[in-house]
């Protein structure tokens, strides 16, 4: 199986710098990093940029993978780090517009366009696997390997990948009837398999092999600067999963207090992101992620049309720049919120309990009960209870 000596290969170019090593690994899986990224930006050009951004990014951390380290889940967990750095950086997804593009593509209902209506929402819809669910798809449906390959791959017996792999597609299938696109699973799989992979365009291998073999030196600004953000958001990532981990071993010995506290307040902390309208939980995080890029109109997607003439009211009279700050800090108060306590008021409201640790010039003290209304089948905040 070509993946069996991705490590080998890894391994001979962090040891004896070799290009050839790093150009076959390179050629093996570009097309899997550029679909991923293409997906995400949904532009080529910002696609590329993306899979450069990856491939420098393994050219400088090969030295530290682990020989377990299974390249193929490494490649796609790491590209989705650097896309969703990209359009937080960069603030190219635009919501309203993705939102009115869905609904003309859901009039179409001709079984022949499911890519078409399944491929705008394939990434959000993997954001709701385990990262394990998510290797396993990217294997099997990406990649096309076989149950018992990716079996092999994952350490597992081939019914236990087939087992999770139809947990994973059910996980899938339920996302996307939840946004009217309903598909058996069979031509679910059928079609992401068919589709999921695009090529990456003749010469961007060549090109990001010399950029990354480089470390970097040779890439432009914006690519440089794009690895760069991607490599520090890895490094939190790791030290958050540390500090869980960390935490979890004081509350078995026992010393728990205000250690603790602080550790888990820092493990829930930004990075942000966006995730979606299906649960008022998930429409919290997009309202935040929405407020830190200091857009305005990002906004409407997650709060009710009477709360957001209310926000317009407060800031009358503040310019763009004044504006965008009050959502920045609002949005850094809320770093280690957690939502306490969920109030079930009907099928269509509920009031959330949150409390967080507010920074020196957020706009709330920290603690609020905010009523979420479901508008369609998107929840959205429709301001703090009285």
């Amino acid at each position: 199986m070509p993946d069996t000596n991705d490590m080998d290969l890894i391994r001979e170019y962090a040891d004896c710098d070799s290009e050839s090593a790093f150009a076959t690994l390179v050629q093996r899986h570009i097309h899997l990093v550029y679909s991923v990224a293409l997906r995400f930006t949904r532009n080529s050009e910002d696609a590329q940029d993306v899979t450069q951004a990856v491939l420098i990014i393994l050219a400088q951390k090969a030295g530290s993978l682990r020989h377990r380290t299974l390249l193929t889940g490494w490649l796609y967990e790491t590209t989705r780090f650097v896309a969703i750095r990209f359009l937080r950086t960069r603030a190219r997804r635009e919501i309203r517009e993705q939102k009115a593009y869905m609904e003309s593509l859901l009039n179409n209902s001709n079984p022949e366009n499911a890519w078409q209506r399944l491929e705008p929402l394939l990434e959000e819809a993997m954001s709701r696997l385990s990262e394990q669910e998510r290797t396993l798809v990217a294997l099997r449906f990406f990649e096309n390997k076989s149950a018992a390959e990716s079996a092999a791959l994952l350490g597992v017996r081939e019914w236990a990948a087939h087992k999770r792999a139809a947990r994973a597609v059910e996980k899938l299938r339920l996302f996307f009837a939840r946004r009217g696109i309903v598909v058996p699973s069979a031509v679910l799989t059928t079609t992401i398999s068919a589709n999921a992979i695009q090529a990456a365009p003749a010469a961007l291998a060549k090109t990001a092999t010399a950029i990354a073999f480089t470390k970097g030196t040779m890439a432009s600004a914006s690519t440089l600067t794009l690895s760069k953000g991607a490599l520090k958001l890895m490094a939190w990532t790791k030290l958050k999963t540390a500090i869980v981990a960390g935490t979890a071993a004081l509350l078995i010995a026992g010393t728990a207090g205000v250690a603790l506290q602080r550790a888990r307040a820092k493990a829930a902390s930004p990075p942000y992101s966006f995730s979606g309208y299906a649960t008022p939980e998930a429409s919290v995080q997009s309202m935040i992620w929405a407020a830190d890029t200091g857009d305005l109109e990002k906004l409407p997607a997650c709060v009710t049309s009477e709360a957001m003439e209310q926000f317009r009211d407060e800031m009358k009279g503040k310019s763009p720049g004044e504006v965008s700050h009050a959502l920045v800090a609002w949005a850094n108060g809320m770093a280690g919120y957690r939502i306490t306590q969920k109030e079930v008021i009907s099928d269509d409201e509920v009031h959330l309990h949150i409390h967080a640790t507010p920074s020196a010039d957020a706009l709330h003290s920290g603690k609020a009960v905010i009523r979420m209304k479901k508008i369609g089948d998107d929840w959205k905040w429709a301001g703090d209870v009285n």
